[in-house]
C-alpha cells in the first residue's frame, strides 16, 4: 500500500523557489511577500516507471533519424508558427491576455481536427459544457470526433483520455487544474508544476499531443512558476491589443520548428481569421502628406510589416517635458531624442513628446528608430514627410544609421504596395532586374533628414 508523509514548505508565486521556512524576500527573484504556505502530500507508487526511467542509453550512431510528422490544423498562420504543424506527443503551452481569443484559436483547431474525424478531446476547467458549445456553435461546424467535457481534478482527466485515447488533448486552463496528492488551490505553483508534469507524462507515453492554456499576470509573464516554460516543447503567445481587431501570434519557444515565425489574426464576428498577407494591413490610406506620421518597415518574425509611426512634439506647459510612448519602447525615444539634440541642434527642452505605432502593434525591432525619428523631426519642424516614402534603420548613439536584416524583402513588399522612395542604411542591396524605385542610403542622422526634407 503506497505511504502518504505530509510536508509544510514555503514556495514563492513568482518564480517557484521552494524553503522550509518563511522569508519576506525571495531569495531566488526577489519580490517580497511571495512564498506562501505549501502542504505537500507525496504519494510513491513502487510500481511506476516513467518512460525515462525505462529508457536505456544508446550511442548516437545507432538511433535513426526520422522525419517529424506534423497533423496540420488547417489553420495556416498557426501552422506557420508552430514549424508546420502540430507534432504528436508534443505539449504545447499558449498564454496571453484575458480576452485576447486564446481558448477561441485552440476550440476552432479542435473542431477542424474533428473534420478530419481526428478523434479530439476539449478539457475545459472554466467554462461549462453547454458554454463550450454555444462557442462552438459561433465558429462552425464540427462533427461527433470532438469530445467536450468539464473538469479540473488531474487525475479524472487522463483517466478519461486513457479511455477516449484522443489524438488531440486540449486542457483550458492549466491554472484551473489540480491533484488531489497536493493539498493546495488551483493554480498555486505546485499545482502548477505537477499537473503539467503529469500532462508531459501522458503525452511522451502515448503519443497524444497535448496543448495547455496559460493565464498572464499583470507584469505580462506566464502564471505559475518559470519551470513551466521549460517543460512543455514549445511556448506560444498571443499579443495585441483588446481595443484593435489584430492579434499576432509568436513562438517563445520551439523545439520542433522556429522562433522567428508570427502569425497575424483578426478577431472578427465569427472568431479569429487569419491574415495571410498582412504588409499594408495597419496603413491608413491618406490623400494628403500629414506632419508627424512616417511610415516604417519593420519585421514579425520573418514577415516585413509596413507601420505608420506617428509622432507629436507640443510645447510643454510644465517645467519639465513629458516623454509617452505607445507601441514603442519609451527608453529609445529618450534615446532619439538625445540625439537630435546632440546632432541636428534640436531643443526639446521645452517640449513634450509622444508617439505612437497605429493599429496597437508594439515594435522592439532597432529598424523601427529611423521612422520615429523621422516623425520627431517631421512634428517638430511642422514639415511632412513626403508621400510614397518609407524609412528604416537602427540609430547609434553616435549617430550613424546602421544596417538591419532583411534589407530586401522590406523594400519589395513595400514596393509592391505603392511606395517608390526608400530611404535606408547604407549596405549593398541586391534587388532584381527592373525594380522602380529610388533608394537613398545614408549613414548619418544629417544625411537622412535632409534627405526626407529636401
Amino acid at each position: 500500500m503506497a505511504k502518504s508523509k505530509a510536508k509544510i514548505s514555503y514556495v514563492c508565486q513568482d518564480c517557484g523557489y521552494v524553503t522550509s521556512s518563511w522569508l519576506g524576500k525571495c531569495p531566488e527573484c526577489g519580490s517580497w511577500n511571495s512564498l506562501v504556505e505549501q502542504m505537500e502530500t507525496k504519494t510513491r507508487d513502487q510500481g511506476y516507471v516513467s518512460f525515462i526511467e525505462s529508457s536505456r542509453p544508446r550511442t548516437i550512431s545507432s538511433v535513426s533519424a526520422k522525419p517529424v510528422t506534423r497533423m496540420e490544423t488547417g489553420i495556416r498562420e498557426f501552422d506557420r508558427v508552430l514549424g508546420g504543424g502540430i507534432v504528436p506527443g508534443s505539449l504545447i503551452l499558449l498564454s496571453g491576455d484575458p480576452g485576447i481569443g486564446k481558448s477561441t484559436i485552440l476550440l476552432d483547431v479542435a473542431m477542424r481536427f474533428s473534420q478530419k474525424n481526428i478523434k479530439t478531446l476539449y478539457v475545459s476547467g472554466e467554462e461549462s459544457e453547454e458554454q463550450t458549445a454555444m462557442r462552438a456553435a459561433r465558429l462552425g461546424d464540427c462533427t461527433d470526433s470532438l469530445l467536450i467535457m468539464t473538469a479540473s481534478e488531474i487525475g479524472g482527466i487522463l483517466l478519461q483520455a486513457k479511455q477516449e485515447q484522443p489524438s488531440l488533448l486540449v486542457v483550458d486552463s492549466i491554472q484551473t487544474m489540480y491533484t488531489g496528492d497536493l493539498e493546495t488551490a488551483a493554480g498555486s505553483v505546485g499545482q502548477v508544476r505537477e499537473c503539467t508534469a503529469r500532462l508531459l507524462r501522458y503525452a511522451k507515453t502515448t503519443g497524444t499531443a497535448v496543448l495547455l492554456i496559460g493565464h498572464m499576470t499583470k507584469d505580462g509573464n506566464i502564471a505559475g512558476p518559470r519551470l513551466l516554460e521549460h517543460m512543455v516543447d514549445a511556448v506560444l503567445q498571443f499579443e495585441g491589443d483588446r481595443s484593435y481587431a489584430f492579434r499576432v501570434l509568436r513562438a517563445l519557444k520551439n523545439r520542433f520548428g522556429s522562433t522567428e515565425e508570427c502569425g497575424i489574426f483578426s478577431m472578427e464576428q465569427g472568431g479569429l481569421e487569419e491574415v495571410s498577407n498582412p504588409a499594408g494591413l495597419f496603413l491608413e490610406e491618406r490623400e494628403a502628406e500629414t506632419v508627424g506620421a512616417v511610415i516604417g518597415g519593420c519585421m514579425e518574425g520573418n514577415r516585413p510589416i509596413m507601420l505608420e509611426f506617428q509622432a507629436l512634439a507640443a510645447r510643454t506647459p510644465y517645467g519639465m517635458p513629458r516623454r509617452t510612448a505607445v507601441g514603442f519602447d519609451y527608453n529609445r525615444v529618450n534615446m532619439l531624442i538625445a540625439v537630435l539634440e546632440r546632432r541636428m541642434g534640436m531643443d526639446f527642452g521645452t517640449y513634450d513628446a509622444y508617439i505612437n505605432v497605429v493599429g496597437g502593434i508594439r515594435v522592439s525591432e532597432p529598424a523601427a528608430d529611423l521612422p520615429v525619428l523621422a516623425a520627431l523631426v517631421s512634428s517638430y519642424r511642422n514639415r511632412p514627410v513626403p508621400r510614397g516614402m518609407m524609412v528604416f534603420g537602427e540609430i547609434g548613439l553616435t549617430g550613424e544609421v546602421r544596417r538591419v536584416p532583411a534589407m530586401e524583402r522590406r523594400i519589395l513588399d513595400a514596393s509592391k504596395l505603392g511606395f517608390r522612395r526608400f530611404i535606408v542604411p547604407s549596405a549593398t542591396l541586391r534587388l532584381p532586374d527592373g525594380f522602380q524605385g529610388t533608394i537613398l542610403k545614408v549613414k548619418t542622422v544629417e544625411e537622412a533628414i535632409h534627405a526626407m526634407f529636401s
